[in-house]
């Protein structure tokens, strides 16, 4: 919700990369209902405890992607060439149109924002590790349970 917030309400048009760092969201955020659901009909442990840990595997991942991404905004690496290299040429006339509407104009390497030094990737690395913790302090009150 708060990335179609700074999309949609404030108007940041999001580099493929933070799209990209959506995608486990879209997973996890129905697989923790889902989790909650079945726990409240006394699903079976071993499916509760697969499912939180798909949760965890995708958060850590999407919290690695935040990482690097957030690198990519401070210049400690090169990101993907598609949002973050140079524009070195347009081939030649003929082809112009074509080309400028395959040139991404959304940056991976420039923060549209920043808050307290860190940029929405960095926000989402926090969080995704935050969501890996909840999940796996889900999954060890499943286990004892």
């Amino acid at each position: 919700m708060g990335a179609w917030f700074f999309q949609y309400g404030l108007g940041l048009k999001p580099c493929p990369l933070c799209l990209e760092q959506r995608y486990p969201y879209y997973l996890a955020i129905p697989l923790g209902v889902l989790v909650i659901l079945g726990e409240s009909v006394g699903s079976k442990r071993k499916v509760l405890l697969a499912a939180l840990f798909v949760i965890i595997v995708g958060m850590l991942w999407n919290a690695g992607l935040g990482v690097y991404h957030s690198g990519v905004e401070w210049k400690l690496w090169a990101g993907p060439r598609d949002c973050s290299g140079p524009i070195s040429s347009f081939g030649n006339a003929g082809s112009l149109i074509e080309q400028m509407q395959n040139t991404s104009l959304v940056r991976c390497d420039e923060a549209a924002w920043r808050f307290l030094g860190l940029s929405l990737a960095g926000y989402n690395a926090v969080i995704s590790l935050a969501l890996a913790a909840v999940a796996l302090w889900g999954g060890k009150a499943e286990l004892t349970r």
